[in-house]
């Protein structure tokens, strides 16, 4: 087994700085320096995209302190036509969020241009507790979970 540690999950956005606006707001994400602004041969050979040109930054994941994850939220200069995000599609799902209360994170979500995907629903697991998740999307339609649990009585 490697040796490994989680570093980041990565975004690739149509408006970068758009998006990491809104998980700024909506999740309280916190940038963290430098901006990137990454061009020349060595980012060509490294993603196999000619000519590529990438824009971004990282974002600190909330709830982890300083060393934590970071979201990587990238522009490339190109972008490859592809279909919107689906939550059943074969590879990454969505980001999941822990919140205190999914109607009101729901309804900030909307408010700073997400949408919803699914309804608000609570259901009890057995030895878990009860989880009360809703999907949504993020403004250039990734999905994000955003999910409560109570310890069952």
């Amino acid at each position: 087994m490697l040796k490994a540690r989680y570093a980041h999950t990565n975004i690739v956005a149509r408006d970068w700085k758009l998006l990491s606006g809104f998980y700024e707001r909506v999740f309280g994400c916190t940038p963290v320096p430098p901006e990137r602004d990454l061009s020349g041969t060595w980012i060509e050979e490294g993603t196999g995209v000619k000519g590529a040109r990438i824009c971004g930054a990282h974002l600190r994941m909330p709830g982890h302190g300083q060393d934590g994850p970071t979201l990587e939220i990238f522009q490339y200069n190109t972008v490859e036509p592809g279909p919107a995000p689906a939550i059943n599609r074969p590879g990454l799902g969505h980001l999941a969020f822990v919140v205190d209360d999914v109607r009101e994170s729901l309804q900030e979500v909307l408010a700073q241009g997400g949408k919803i995907l699914g309804r608000v629903v609570s259901h009890e697991i057995p030895e878990a507790g009860t989880i009360t998740f809703a999907y949504a999307r993020d403004p250039e339609g990734n999905i994000i979970e955003l999910q409560h649990w109570s310890q069952n009585d």
